[in-house]
């Protein structure tokens, strides 16, 4: 029984010790996985006009998102790794007052290429510098109704331009290039497995000074400064692959 015992403690420190090892002289490793992030929006200027429209401010401490992202080391370039991204996520406010349910939607997304340098003095773990380069998307959907609708009744008040309803929609949205430096730590927890903390913050670049439009792409003009898309945003993930650090 003793020699069955000393059998698996040899054996489990073998195992240990072979998992330390690293057999690349530099960063070797790919995979995919899941991203939980937390995205920290600007929304000052829309929460001024939110106090009139009645459904509740949004919170400015954050909001959450998820998404996926993968990437490999190209071994071309020492440190080097190349990958992707994409997150979203959507925030959502709501009262009923006066006899109308009153409500916003704010949705935030981008996604792109991610390029990455793991710095070469850190063993055991990945602590890279990168960017992300890609695009994104914020949308604003306002929402007012007070009771539900026939199918009928729906397109009688589209259709009579002399009739005023009592129900509104309108949705402002904003398309835009990105450049988010970044700055992760990932651990492996095993050679197939590895977790991720992190941080970024997107620089967000539009095709004109407003760039922002409301329901048919029409242009919406005086956007203030204090809505805006570029965000902090704090990332975790597990990820799975072959990971050697």
């Amino acid at each position: 029984m003793k020699k069955t015992i000393i059998s698996l403690l040899i054996l489990l420190s073998s195992l240990s010790f072979s998992q330390q090892e690293n057999y690349f002289d530099t960063p070797f490793g790919f995979g995919g996985g899941f991203l939980p992030m937390w995205i920290v929006p600007k929304v000052d200027g829309l929460n001024e006009q939110l106090k009139t429209f009645g459904a509740g401010e949004l919170s400015t401490s954050g909001m959450y998102a998820s998404g996926g992202a993968g990437f490999a080391y190209i071994m071309v370039v020492p440190h080097l790794r190349i990958g992707g991204i994409g997150v979203g996520g959507i925030k959502k406010e709501s009262s009923f007052n006066n006899g109308y349910k009153r409500e916003i939607q704010y949705s935030s997304s981008f996604g792109g290429l991610t390029i990455e340098y793991t710095l070469p003095f850190v063993k055991s773990m990945g602590i890279s510098l990168g960017a992300i380069l890609g695009g994104g998307n914020t949308t604003i959907e306002l929402f007012r109704n007070n009771n539900s609708l026939a199918w009928n009744n729906l397109w009688g008040d589209i259709s009579d331009p002399s009739k005023t309803t009592d129900y509104f929609y309108r949705k402002i949205y904003s398309n835009y290039f990105v450049l988010a430096p970044t700055l992760n730590l990932d651990i492996p927890v095993y050679r197939f497995i590895s977790v991720r903390l992190g941080l970024g913050h997107t620089f967000t670049f539009m095709d004109s000074k407003d760039g922002w439009k409301f329901d048919n792409d029409q242009d919406l003009y005086n956007v203030p400064e204090s809505l805006s898309n570029n965000n902090l945003f704090i990332q975790t993930g597990i990820f799975f692959g072959f990971f050697s650090y």
